[in-house]
């Protein structure tokens, strides 16, 4: 998860600089002494996955960034006093830690956004395609529930594990409606979920959840961009 520290406090803002550092799934991209070079920083449409965020600070307050900001990413409020947690609490903010902050409770903050950020990556990635089923209906795919696709004349074969759909399109137009860093065509006649790919042999693809073994063949001329895209480690 990128991370943005947001203290004046010098010392507090060497302390979790120096626990982001131990922790493994977490990692600084910024940090800001003042609320108001954070807002700018937001306002030029830059991102992050997770705030530190001081809320007694000359300029603008920790709640006053709150305020002004929308679309924030989650935040966690890091204040020498208790007394700004009820209004923390109205902007659903993840955690408040008190100053100072040891690394356990700081690791228990930590985690409780990690798990929330990877139940919402797990959300936006079940997202789908509809395609039709009939004169006047839609049936949702989502993109996890496809393992691969197959051209067949003037139709494609899209397939699941449970079922076999046949929709009138082309492969380049289905092609340019799927997440580019989850489906790669890897033939004329086929595109495959890279995460359904079960073992890579000859020039054939082994897919996930298949019958008998199913095979893809992987074409010379898709080889090497299809490749590039896999997540491989050398002996």
């Amino acid at each position: 998860m990128r991370c943005i520290i947001i203290d004046d406090d010098k010392v507090s803002r060497l302390v979790i600089e120096k626990y982001l550092k131990k922790t493994d799934f977490l990692e600084l991209t910024e940090t800001f002494d003042n609320a108001v070079d954070a807002a700018n920083f937001f306002n030029s449409k830059k991102s992050a996955d997770l705030i530190f965020l001081d809320i007694e600070m000359p300029g603008m307050s920790g709640v006053e960034f709150l305020e002004i900001l929308d679309n924030l990413p989650q935040i966690i409020v890091v204040s020498a006093k208790e007394k700004y947690a009820l209004q923390a609490i109205e902007f659903d903010v993840t955690d408040y830690l008190l100053k100072p902050v040891s690394y356990s409770r700081f690791l228990k903050a930590a985690t409780k956004a990690k798990n929330k950020y990877d139940e919402e990556s797990k959300y936006s990635h079940s997202e789908g395609i509809f395609i039709k089923s009939s004169s006047s209906s839609f049936v949702r795919l989502f993109y996890d529930d496809v393992l691969y696709v197959e051209a067949m004349e003037n139709y494609v074969r899209i397939q699941t594990a449970e079922k076999k759909h046949m929709i009138h399109f082309t492969m380049k137009a289905l092609l340019d409606k799927l997440p580019k860093d989850k489906f790669i065509r890897v033939h004329r006649s086929f595109i495959v979920n890279k995460d359904k790919i079960e073992k890579i042999d000859n020039n054939m693809i082994y897919m996930k959840h298949t019958e008998k073994n199913e095979t893809i063949p992987l074409s010379k001329s898709y080889k090497d961009d299809f490749m590039k895209k896999l997540n491989i480690v050398n002996k």
